[in-house]
Formats: C-alpha cells, sequence, structure tokens
C-alpha cells in the first residue's frame, strides 16, 4: 500500500547571516501492507507529520519517491488523493457550516451521490457518537465533537487506506475508547490499512501490527510492539527496601543479575532478564542478610522505554520540550505549503 525511499524534505530557516537548511525529514524508507495498523511515534519536530504530508501529496519532497495506493504521489498526486482518507492534526472544518453539510459535501466530492453520502455520514456520526449534531455548526461544538466530525468527513467515502494525524488529540477516555473499536473495525471488517500517528503510548500499543520511531528525520526503529519491547534489556525491578542502612547491600545483591543499579532514598532499581525467573534467588539472598523489603514491583519494558533506548529519551520528555525546536516550528508552516 506505502512504498516509500529516500524522502527528504528541507526548510529554509532564519533570514540573511543566520540562513539555514533544516532537514525535517532525512532519507525515510516506509514498506506498509495492505491491512496494517501502523504506528508511527517521534517527538515534536521529528518529522512525523512532514512525511504525512508528503505521503498524502500535501507537501512535494526535496528529493526521494513514494507510491501510495500503486500511484506516484508526484507523478499521480490526484489519484493518490482520490484513493485515501486524511485526517489532519488541524483539522478541516469550516466553523459556520452544518455539521452534516461538511460531511457530505466531503463525501460527494469524492464521487457519491447525495443519498449516499448522507447515509454514509448519519452512520458515521452515530458510531462516533455524534447523534443529534447533524445541523450543528462545528463552532458551536466541544473540542471533542470536532475532532470526531473531522474523522467522520476522512472516513465517509471507505477508503481502503486511511491516515490518521493525532486522531484523538482532545477526545475524553470513552470517544477515545470508541475510536479505537472504529479504527480496529476498519482493518476487521474491511481489510483497511491505517497509518496512525499519535503521542499517546497506549494507543500505539493497543491498535497497531507494527510501529515505526522516527527521531531528527530518520526512522529509528521498525517492528511489532513486542519485539521492540525485547530489545530493551530486561524488566524494571523496583526493590523498597525498609531500612536505609540496608540500601547498598541490596543495591549489590541487586546488581549481580542487573544492569546498571540506581538508589532513589530506599528504592533500588535496576533492569533484570526474565525477571520472574530471579525473583526467588533474590528474595532468598536478602532474607539471608537479614534485608528486609517494604515491596518489590516488576514493571515489563513500555514503549516509552524503547524510545529512550533507541533515542536516548523519554517520549514524554520530548514532547514537553523537543530538542529541535526549528523542526517543529517547519513542520507547523509546512501545512501552509
Amino acid at each position: 500500500m506505502i512504498h516509500a525511499r529516500g524522502l527528504v524534505q528541507t526548510f529554509q530557516t532564519g533570514r540573511g547571516k543566520n540562513k539555514r537548511e533544516v532537514r525535517a525529514v532525512d532519507g525515510v524508507d516506509l514498506d506498509i501492507a495492505e491491512g496494517e495498523v501502523v504506528g508511527f511515534l517521534g517527538p515534536n519536530g521529528a518529522g512525523k507529520t512532514t512525511t504525512l504530508r508528503m505521503l498524502t501529496t500535501l507537501l512535494r519532497p526535496t528529493v526521494g519517491t513514494a507510491t501510495v495506493n500503486g500511484y506516484d504521489i508526484v507523478d499521480d498526486p490526484v489519484m493518490v488523493r482520490r484513493s485515501i482518507g486524511y485526517v489532519s492534526q488541524a483539522g478541516g472544518t469550516f466553523s459556520q457550516a452544518q455539521a452534516g453539510d461538511e460531511v457530505v459535501d466531503h463525501g460527494m466530492l469524492y464521487g457519491l451521490s447525495r443519498a449516499d453520502a448522507t447515509n454514509r455520514g448519519k452512520a458515521l456520526f452515530e458510531r462516533l457518537q455524534l447523534d443529534g449534531l447533524w445541523d450543528r455548526m462545528p463552532k458551536n461544538m466541544s473540542g471533542g465533537q470536532k475532532r470526531r466530525l473531522d474523522i467522520a468527513m476522512g472516513l465517509v467515502h471507505d477508503p481502503s487506506l486511511v491516515f490518521l494525524d493525532e486522531p484523538t488529540t482532545g477526545l475524553d477516555p470513552q470517544a477515545r475508547a470508541n475510536l479505537w473499536e472504529h479504527i480496529r473495525a476498519l482493518r476487521a471488517d474491511r481489510g483497511a490499512t491505517v497509518f496512525l500517528t499519535t503521542h499517546y503510548l497506549d494507543e500505539a500499543d493497543e491498535l497497531s501490527d507494527r510501529i515505526l520511531i522516527i527521531d531528527n528525520g530518520t526512522i529509528v526503529a521498525a517492528d511489532t510492539a513486542d519485539n521492540l519491547k525485547a530489545r530493551v534489556s530486561g524488566d524494571l525491578v523496583d526493590l523498597q527496601v525498609a531500612h536505609a542502612g540496608d540500601v547498598t547491600a541490596a543495591a549489590a545483591r541487586l546488581a549481580t543479575i542487573a544492569g546498571p543499579v540506581e538508589t532513589d532514598g530506599c528504592h533500588v532499581r535496576g533492569r533484570v532478564l526474565r525477571a520472574g525467573r530471579e525473583m526467588p534467588g533474590l528474595m532468598r539472598d536478602l532474607t539471608t542478610q537479614s534485608i528486609d523489603l517494604e515491596s518489590i514491583e516488576i514493571i515489563r519494558p513500555t514503549l516509552d522505554d524503547v524510545f529512550l533506548t533507541m533515542t536516548g529519551r523519554s517520549l514524554r520528555d520530548a514532547e514537553a520540550a523537543t530538542d529541535n525546536p526549528a523542526a517543529t516550528e517547519l513542520e507547523n508552516e509546512g501545512a501552509l505549503r
């Protein structure tokens, strides 16, 4: 469904002597099969949205090639657009139009009759919990309702390939869970392919067959969530020692089965391969040394641990303060091109 090689997108930033070229995307290769749900992760400014805009023909690549649904994104952009659904991060509704008219007009642009677009739109409104809002203007909707309207517009023509750029931003937990079920149904009921960018790690983990991680414009990892987690060096073992005087001894014992060990007050932490198998021996030794514990916790690796391993940063920290503010600005600027 998607085949890309060497995609590059450069922008100019600054003026005069401060003018410089920034590579928002730097040689991205992608292969996405029919029927896959692929999660695309990365911090702000990493190149997620720029990559998405190139694949949906909203930005022309500086360098590189790509086909989407068999159509070249440069040579045949009209056919690419006709064959996909796209829900942008910024949204695309007109604030003073009626919501139902927005969906119907969008469907008719894709060749649906007014009757078919109306029927599909109303079915989507019911599924996306927009009942009773057909005649309401987006300016009078909540943020979550407007987001669900954007999604209805992107799905009304029943595309086989759907690009969702941060689709659940602004949704409450119940609406997010409802949309997850709809995304699953796209693939399960219709065999649709879904390319999903998200900041929610649980969302990527729950929905995606494969996960791609992009950082500084480059794909740094591509695999299933389970395989990516397996790359992290073991489970995190957190021992809470009952007496501060025993922290050093507990850390020394944990270090015999763990990687680097850290201490924080009475907590002793380290990553242990196959922690479940190692715990009985660890507990026996701590008991022998008369080291009492308040608690012990074993934490399986998460996608944020994967991101930290791959990039040296936590995804949550990177979202809060990206290391590449120029790239963030340029990704936003790309929406105007």
